[in-house]
């Protein structure tokens, strides 16, 4: 569904260049929920970047279902990242002005006319309150960030990336700014999404233990990308995880 194929990506700080990715590839299958793991600083959010064309390559492509989607126009670019892909951040990025129903509904006002958004408001309404019901969030929904948890606020940040269907979720460090409990909550919350509405997710995490809950995990070593294995007992956490309902 989504490949990248020999990308180079370089950052210059005065008058040094500072390569971070160098010939990486990678497939992500359909309805795949990988994770990419590694050091800080490895390029594991860099890739995200350019997986999610919020960044460029130097040289390489990506390729989504077919398509090559890293030198689009800067038009065409938007409506992929408004309509195609969803993004979650560590640090939520919701709006401090606006209740968690509003920052929900951010991709529809910014995807629509002020005619357009009048004649669909009530479906994307309906469509806000159900996601903010289904992470956990309908009684919520009209408080603002500052009066929402952590836990909250990132499962409000789940809900405006799901607002659009995306098929593909880019999530960066999702868990990197709570507690162990609540992190391990918003992993299980994506699961569910990937295995009930086929969602293809890429996530990047520092925490092993929350890789092994995904499908795939792949380290971020020296700007390129290998198949992590888990060995033994390890393995066989991995698996009980993976297998484990979700309540």
């Amino acid at each position: 569904m989504l490949i990248a194929e020999n990308l180079h990506k370089s950052y210059r700080r005065h008058s040094l260049t500072i390569p971070v990715l160098k010939n990486l590839n990678l497939e992500v299958k359909h309805g795949e929920f990988i994770s990419i793991v590694g050091a800080s600083g490895s390029g594991k959010s860099t890739l995200l970047h350019l997986l999610g064309t919020l960044d460029v390559p130097d040289q390489g492509r990506i390729v989504l279902e077919g398509k090559r989607i890293d030198n689009l126009p800067p038009k065409e670019r938007d409506l992929l990242r408004n309509c195609t892909f969803g993004y979650i951040f560590q640090f939520y990025h919701l709006l401090p002005e606006l209740n968690a129903l509003d920052n929900v509904l951010m991709p529809a006002y910014i995807a629509h006319t002020v005619w357009g958004w009048w004649k669909s408001r009530s479906r994307w309404r309906s469509r806000a309150i159900d996601l903010l019901r289904r992470v956990g969030l309908e009684h919520r929904m009209f408080h603002r960030p500052r009066e929402l948890s952590g836990g909250e606020m990132q499962r409000a940040a789940v809900a405006r990336a799901l607002l659009m269907q995306p098929r593909v979720l880019l999530a960066d460090e999702p868990t990197g700014n709570l507690d162990a409990a609540t992190g391990a909550e918003i992993v299980q919350l994506l699961r569910e999404l990937n295995r009930n509405e086929g969602v293809t997710i890429v996530m990047v995490t520092h925490n092993m233990e929350i890789a092994a809950l995904t499908d795939r995990v792949l380290r971020m070593n020296q700007g390129t990308l290998h198949e992590e294995s888990f060995p033994g007992v390890f393995g066989e956490f991995r698996s009980c995880l993976s297998a484990s309902p979700i309540s």
